[in-house]
């Protein structure tokens, strides 16, 4: 009988420091934890002495093939113990999972977007979020709002200048038509804001199968651990284990193993869009072996209140609840008081183990540490429409950065270089399209 075991504390015998970091881009693909056929997910939700875990298998089967060993630091009583909606972990899975973007290269013959910085380096400029409304504020631009609703990313922006308006629009991604100015000068001349959505391309990740719905089990405990140990009594190979912390304080690491931060804000290959589960394989599984095989590593840290750019939307407070988030939407009486979300903040760890290589339990910590960071890996597109200058220049640029882009991606995943390369569409190898005779446009 094959028999999984998930176990939790046994514990009396057993981007800028101080900011927010803002990315925008497209996001077009994320790496959740369906990229491994079995993969154990636990959640734990810590404050003080406090803590609330629930665990989940990627079981499929029979139940009587299924078995879950839960090892108690005190004596539990039934209310300690509760069932919970998988969804809920499905979502938190989808909200901080490592995720690709996607930008596009303006115009080049347009001379206020064409900045040669933007090309010569191989890495996107991580901006502070009051970075980025100083730049929209240096073109009359106003961020008034901005929200997570659905599949969409919205801003709210006022302007003083359409032409401003336009270009700062560009730089941050959204593509607008050539000739657009007049339109937007006049809605502007009637003190119109304008509602701006960026489209997110997040399907949640929805269960195909009948499962064993996950165990919850509340409890008081001045250590805060995971053990694993008899996880790897039965095992035949290593196992994929997600930590998802939820604290008040700040983002959680292991205090006995490393915990190491995936290599992030990566520009790679266009074609990395087609392939981006393999990528993900393969670059944790390279990492993996960096790091002696013994290192928990950090996808995802971020306050709950908001993503960018976002691969889920923000769990709502009923949602934490139902986790075990009790400081939100109660303050601790019989009345309701709801709090938001951002007195949340969630870490996501990834550890791959063994009994050789992890020998002991998973010790944490709260580091007090409120850094956003992400998993997060870029394509760029260079620009595609008909130039109306010289654009050699810029051609050799993006040349440049494609080949910087498939140097990364064979250290990131220990591809073949060659093979990379024969992937990529170079800059200036298209063949050129023919130009329109002029008297196409002479009567329309």
């Amino acid at each position: 009988m094959k028999t999984l075991i998930t176990v939790f504390a046994a514990l009396t015998t057993i981007g800028l420091a101080g900011t927010v970091q803002a990315f925008c881009g497209f996001y077009v693909a994320r790496a959740d934890t369906s990229l491994y056929n079995e993969a154990s997910q636990v959640v734990l939700v810590r404050d003080g002495k406090r803590t609330v875990i629930t665990m989940a298998n990627d079981f499929e089967g029979d139940v009587e093939d299924f078995a879950m060993v839960i090892p108690v630091p005190t004596f539990i009583e039934r209310g300690q113990i509760n069932v919970a909606d998988r969804a809920i972990i499905e979502h938190l899975d989808a909200y901080t999972s490592p995720r690709l973007v996607e930008y596009f290269d303006p115009d080049p013959c347009q001379r206020y977007l064409y900045d040669r910085r933007e090309f010569s380096s191989a890495l996107p400029s991580v901006v502070a979020e009051d970075e980025v409304a100083k730049s929209a504020r240096s073109k009359g631009v106003t961020i008034e709002a901005s929200y997570a609703v659905g599949e969409y990313d919205i801003l709210i922006l006022s302007a003083e200048q359409s032409d401003g308006l336009i270009a700062w629009l560009n730089e941050n991604g959204y593509r607008i038509p050539d000739g657009a100015e007049k339109v937007v000068g006049s809605y502007l001349k009637q003190d119109m804001r304008f509602f701006v959505a960026k489209v997110n391309l997040e399907a949640q990740a929805k269960s195909g199968y009948s499962y064993l719905r996950p165990i919850q089990v509340a409890y008081e405990s001045s250590k805060f651990m995971l053990p694993i140990r008899l996880g790897t009594l039965n095992a035949k190979a290593e196992q994929e284990l997600y930590v998802y912390a939820l604290t008040r304080t700040g983002r959680v690491e292991t205090t006995n193993y490393r915990t190491v931060k995936l290599p992030s804000n990566v520009e790679v290959p266009v074609f990395v869009k087609d392939e981006f589960a393999d990528f993900y394989r393969n670059m944790f599984e390279r990492q993996t072996a960096a790091n002696g095989k013994r290192a928990v590593f950090l996808e995802y840290a971020w306050d709950m209140a908001w993503c960018d750019p976002c691969a889920a939307d923000p769990l709502s407070a009923d949602e934490l609840r139902k986790l075990g988030v009790f400081w939100v939407g109660n303050s601790g009486g019989s009345k309701l008081a709801p709090q938001p979300a951002q007195d949340v903040f969630v870490t996501r760890l990834h550890v791959r183990y063994d009994r050789e290589h992890f020998p002991e339990d998973l010790v944490f910590q709260e580091t007090g540490d409120r850094q956003n960071f992400q998993g997060r890996y870029i394509v760029r597109y260079p620009f595609a429409g008909k130039a109306s200058c010289d654009i050699s220049d810029y051609e050799q640029l993006v040349r440049d950065r494609q080949n910087r882009e498939a140097e990364q991606l064979a250290n990131l995943t220990g591809w073949d270089l060659d093979d990379i390369r024969a992937k990529i569409d170079f800059a200036g190898d298209r063949p050129q399209e023919p130009e329109e005779p002029w008297w196409k446009r002479l009567w329309n």
